[in-house]
Parts: C-alpha cells; sequence; structure tokens
C-alpha cells in the first residue's frame, strides 16, 4: 500500500518546480550578462531591476520546493536545454537582440510552468495549494518582466534592423501594460524587492498552515488508504520541520527567547516524535489511528501557538530584518537536506 503522498502526481509537480529552479539561475545569469553588453542606461536599469527581482524570486522558489516536501531533480531534457542555451547566450553566434529574445521565451516558459504548477495543484489537493503560495510572487513578476522585455526588444531590433531609434513613448506604453497587469492580479501576493528571502517566521508559518490542513484531510477522509497517505505526508513534514528546528532555529534564539521557553520547544517536539513513531505503527483503519492523529494534532497546534505568539515576537524584537532572512535561508537548506534522507525512507503506517 501507499505510504505517502509522494505518487505521480505529486512527483511530477515536484520535477516541475525543479525545472523552474534550473531556469531561474539561468534567468540571473543572462541578466548578469546583459548588463556586461548593454550600452543604453535605461535598457540596463530595466535589467539591473529584473537582475534584483529574479535572485529574491530564486530564493521564493527554494522555500516553495522546501514546502512541498518532495525534492526531484530537474528533467534531463531541461537540464540540456539550459546547458545550450548558456552556451549561446556566452558565444558570440547570437546578436544582443536574439540573446534577449531568447530570455523573454524563458520568461514566458516560467509564467506557463506556474501557471501549470497553480492549476495542477487545485487537482491534487489543499495543502499543495498551501505549499506553492509564494509562487504567485515569481507569477506576478515574470509577466512584469515580459512586458518590459517586450519594450527592450522593439528598441534593439529597430536598432539592429535600420540603425535607427523607435518612436518615442515606448516605455510608456510599458508602463500602461503593466499597470493593466497589477490591475488583473492585483490580488497575488507579492514579496518586496528589497528582500532577498522570506523571514523565518514566515517560513515557519507556512509549515504550520500546511500541516495543519493535512490534519484536517485525515479527520475528513473515511478511505484507509487516503488516511494512510495524508499521514505519510504529515510524518515526513513535521520530522524535517522539526529536526531543522533544533539544528538551526532554536539554537539561534535561545539567547533572548529564554533558556526555560526554548527548552519547552524542544520537550514538545521529542513528545511529537514519539507520538508520530506510535501512530505510525498503527493500521489507518483502526478506530485508535484517527484518535491519535487528533491528540497529536492537538500537540502540534499547542507548540504552533507558543512559536508564533511569543518566539515569532522575541525574533522580531532582536533580529534585524536580515537576520531574520538569513536565518530562513539556513532553516531551508537543512530542511532539503532532511527532506532528501527522509525520501529514502518509508513511513508506512500499520507495518
Amino acid at each position: 500500500m501507499v505510504s505517502t503522498l509522494d505518487d505521480t502526481k505529486r512527483n511530477a509537480i515536484a520535477a516541475k518546480l525543479a525545472d523552474m529552479k534550473l531556469i531561474q539561475q539561468l534567468l540571473i545569469d543572462n541578466e548578469q550578462l546583459f548588463l556586461r553588453e548593454s550600452t543604453d542606461n535605461e535598457i540596463s536599469d530595466r535589467f539591473r531591476t529584473m537582475l534584483d527581482d529574479d535572485r529574491k524570486n530564486l530564493g521564493i522558489l527554494e522555500t516553495v520546493n522546501v514546502q512541498y516536501g518532495i525534492q526531484q531533480e530537474p528533467r534531463n531534457t531541461v537540464s540540456e536545454m539550459v546547458d545550450k542555451l548558456r552556451q549561446l547566450m556566452q558565444g558570440s553566434k547570437l546578436s544582443f537582440y536574439e540573446k534577449v529574445f531568447q530570455h523573454e521565451l524563458l520568461k514566458h516558459q516560467q509564467v506557463m510552468s506556474g501557471l501549470l504548477i497553480h492549476k495542477a495543484a487545485q487537482k491534487v489537493g489543499a495543502d499543495v495549494m498551501a505549499a506553492i503560495g509564494p509562487l504567485n510572487t515569481v507569477n506576478f513578476e515574470n509577466r512584469a518582466h515580459q512586458e518590459q522585455l517586450k519594450g527592450v526588444l522593439e528598441i534593439l531590433g529597430v536598432r539592429e534592423l535600420t540603425g535607427q531609434e523607435v518612436d518615442q513613448g515606448i516605455w510608456g506604453r510599458v508602463q500602461d501594460a503593466m499597470a493593466a497587469l497589477t490591475g488583473a492580479v492585483g490580488s497575488a501576493v507579492t514579496q518586496g524587492s528589497d528582500k532577498q528571502d522570506m523571514n523565518i517566521q514566515d517560513v515557519l508559518r507556512l509549515d504550520h498552515n500546511k500541516v495543519n490542513i493535512l490534519f484536517t484531510e485525515i479527520q475528513q477522509s473515511n478511505d484507509p488508504q487516503k488516511i494512510q497517505e495524508y499521514f505519510g505526508q504529515i510524518y515526513k513534514d513535521l520530522t524535517a520541520h522539526a529536526e531543522a528546528e533544533e539544528e538551526v532555529v532554536y539554537p539561534r534564539v535561545r539567547s533572548f527567547y529564554g533558556e526555560s521557553d526554548t527548552q519547552e520547544l524542544y520537550d514538545e517536539q521529542a513528545e511529537m516524535k514519539r507520538m508520530l513513531e506510535q501512530i505510525k505503527a498503527l493500521s489507518p483503519s483502526s478506530s485508535e489511528f484517527k484518535d491519535r492523529v487528533r491528540q497529536l494534532a492537538d500537540i502540534v497546534m499547542d507548540h504552533v501557538r507558543q512559536e508564533e505568539n511569543t518566539m515569532f515576537a522575541a525574533i522580531r524584537n532582536n533580529l534585524s530584518s536580515d537576520q531574520s532572512e538569513q536565518l530562513a535561508t539556513q532553516f531551508k537548506a537543512a530542511k532539503a537536506k532532511i527532506q532528501e534522507r527522509l525520501g529514502g525512507q518509508t513511513s508506512r503506517a500499520g507495518v
């Protein structure tokens, strides 16, 4: 019987996320190259802004990958495509216009991949929707970049073909298109472009929201296999979250959060881990299974409330924005390594 939610659909989404992360790095490399090649101040300013956005969006994609909880490698075809494009971008076979044209196509590919993941998540599960929520920022900003790139291409293309400048007002038209886009998707939650990463509170809160959804899914389901699958994901998510917190977060906050309060968090997670192992040994069709999961949910949600009500406040009062963002980056890196290890293990209930 399937023991986790790592089924075909979820693995396909994980691979698509890995593809997006690889392409995002290529976009960053391209924009760094364009800044070296550009002799137009206006165009350089545009690429500089895009580069700042894309560096931040790489961090968001890393967040989404870790929140999703399934680590995959990019597909071979995508890796080969990226290698070929990188060679073309760094070589002299393409003109500056042609390089930017290929860059705009990559932006379009990112937009479509992001939209596809969003639509697929709607079909797969509420926990997936929660995990990919930050992807809205990447999708929105890539669409805005496309509008700017159209303006850049018009300028470069006319210069390349005629040696002359385009008509005045092109950037006004670009700005109007971006304003219309903002109106169409203004509900998208965006991350300020001055931030290099989400702060640690936001990253932890995403974990909390996702596991709460999974607990709800278990209680609402009467299908033993689905219950077992949801528990498998809870097991992996909670284990990775707890170990990464104990490795990165708790040692960092102990000095200002307090020895006793920090130790209480360690103790609560030790109890949570014991309960996970106990539930893992039960049959998901037994009457006891849901009762024990409900008890686990109570412990986890009490733990969550303590972190969000008191530890988060202590972090805000004692760490700068940069320090909180750095802590988030360290937490995600630790969690990704733990997820890779857990990916090779089974978390089968009732075995």
